[in-house]
C-alpha cells in the first residue's frame, strides 16, 4: 500500500490504537503531537507534558516516528478568542466543534500535507462513506462514543483527506487491544474539559479572561431570589452552583438577559420555560454543500449527549434555519450546536441562535 498517513497522537488510547490499526493495514504511519495551549501549562496544569510523554511512548512501542507541532497561535486566533467572545455575549459555545474544523482538520491537515501525507487520521469515533463522488460523515458503530456531532462542520475536501480507523469499533475493544499490546495508556481516562485546555475549575479559568459582572437572579415574575457573579458563568438548564436555597423543587437557569444583567430561574426540570418546540440556528454548514429538504423528517440534537429527536426543517436559507420538533426539546442553549441527521448520516447543522430565547416564553 505504502500510502503515507499522518495521525494526530494525543497520548490517549484511541489515537494509539488508530495508529496501530493503520500500520496493520500496511500504511506508512507518522505521528504528530499537537501542542495548542501555553497560557498556564505549568506545574498546576501540565496535562500536555504528560500527554506528550504518553504519545512518545506509544510511538516507540508501535515503531513509528513522531514530531511535536505547536498550533497555539492558530488555536488562540481561530478558536479561543471566539470562545471568549461568545461567553461575553452571554452564550455558551462549544469549542470542540470549532477546534476540529479549524485546528485538527485545517491547521493539522495543512501541516500533514506539507509533510507529504496522502491523508490524515485521528482517533475520533465516526465513519466515512463515499457515494456518487460525495463523502458522507456517518455515526460510529459505538453509539455511546459517537463523535460525529463534533465533526459536523467538516467539508468535502477535509473528509476526502481523512481516515477514522476506529469508526467500526467499540471502546472496550480499543482498550483490550491496547492492553494486549502492552501500551501504558490502555486504561488512561478519556480526556474531558475544554478542547486542548483540559479539566480545571471552569469559573476560575474563565474569570482570568472575563471580569466579574454581578447581578440579580430572578424568577419569571420578577422576584429576586439570589445573585450571580456574571452571566458567563451560567448556562441554560444549569442546576448546580446557583446558591439558591429554600424548599420545593430544584432551581434551573431558564434565561440570561444581557440588557438587564439578570439570570432568570425556574423550579422543576419540566418547567414549561425549559421546553422549546422550535430551534433556530445560524452560521450553517452542510457537509454535502447542499441544503437539506424542507419536506423531510430528520433527526437532530441540540447537545452532545442527546438522542436524535424527530424534526422537520421549516425554513432554511444561506444564513439561518428553523427546525420544528415533534416533541419539545429541553434547555435549548444559544451558542451550542444543532446537528441534523438522516438516519446515521450527519448532514451538518449550525449554531443555536439567540432567537430561541423568545419573548413570549418569559
Amino acid at each position: 500500500m505504502n500510502k503515507k498517513i499522518v495521525i494526530g497522537l494525543s497520548g490517549g488510547v484511541d489515537s494509539a490504537i488508530a495508529a496501530w490499526l493503520l500500520k496493520e493495514q500496511g500504511y506508512e504511519v507518522t505521528g504528530v503531537f499537537m501542542k495548542n495551549w501555553e497560557d498556564d501549562d505549568d506545574e498546576s496544569y501540565c496535562s500536555s507534558r504528560e500527554d506528550l510523554i504518553d504519545a512518545v511512548s506509544v510511538a516507540e512501542t508501535l515503531g513509528i516516528d513522531i514530531e511535536t507541532v505547536n498550533f497555539s497561535k492558530e488555536y488562540r486566533d481561530r478558536v479561543f478568542n471566539e470562545f471568549l467572545a461568545e461567553y461575553a455575549r452571554g452564550r455558551t459555545p462549544n469549542p470542540d466543534v470549532f477546534c476540529n474544523s479549524e485546528i485538527k482538520f485545517k491547521a493539522f491537515l495543512d501541516h500533514a500535507i506539507q509533510l507529504g501525507a496522502d491523508k490524515i487520521a485521528t482517533g475520533h469515533y465516526a465513519q466515512l462513506r463515499e457515494r456518487s463522488g460525495l463523502f458522507e460523515l456517518l455515526k460510529a458503530e459505538d453509539g455511546t462514543k459517537d463523535q460525529s456531532y463534533f465533526l459536523y462542520r467538516l467539508n468535502q475536501d477535509q473528509l476526502s483527506k481523512t481516515l477514522f480507523p476506529l469508526g467500526n469499533m467499540y471502546k472496550r475493544e480499543v482498550r483490550a487491544i491496547a492492553k494486549r499490546l502492552g501500551l501504558a495508556n490502555h486504561n488512561k481516562k478519556d480526556s474531558t474539559g475544554i478542547c486542548f485546555i483540559g479539566e480545571r475549575r471552569f469559573k476560575d479559568f474563565l474569570g482570568r479572561y472575563l471580569p466579574d459582572k454581578p447581578g440579580n437572579i430572578v424568577t419569571p415574575e420578577g422576584q429576586t431570589v439570589g445573585s450571580h457573579q456574571g452571566l458567563m458563568f451560567h448556562t441554560i438548564g444549569q442546576r448546580q452552583g446557583l446558591g439558591i436555597g429554600g424548599d420545593g423543587l430544584p432551581w434551573y437557569v431558564a434565561k440570561k438577559d444581557m440588557a438587564t444583567n439578570t439570570l432568570t430561574v425556574v423550579q422543576g426540570h419540566d418547567h414549561p420555560l425549559l421546553q422549546n418546540p422550535d430551534i433556530y440556528a445560524q452560521n450553517l454548514h452542510w457537509i454535502s454543500g447542499k441544503k437539506p429538504s424542507s419536506q423531510w423528517v430528520f433527526g437532530a440534537k441540540s447537545r452532545y449527549r442527546q438522542k436524535d429527536a424527530a424534526c422537520t426543517i421549516k425554513d432554511v436559507t444561506e444564513s439561518m434555519c428553523h427546525v420544528q420538533f415533534a416533541e419539545p426539546q429541553w434547555a435549548v442553549t444559544p451558542g451550542q450546536s444543532l446537528v441534523v441527521y438522516e438516519s446515521n448520516v450527519c448532514l451538518g447543522g449550525g449554531v443555536i441562535s439567540d432567537s430561541n430565547v423568545r419573548s413570549h416564553n418569559l
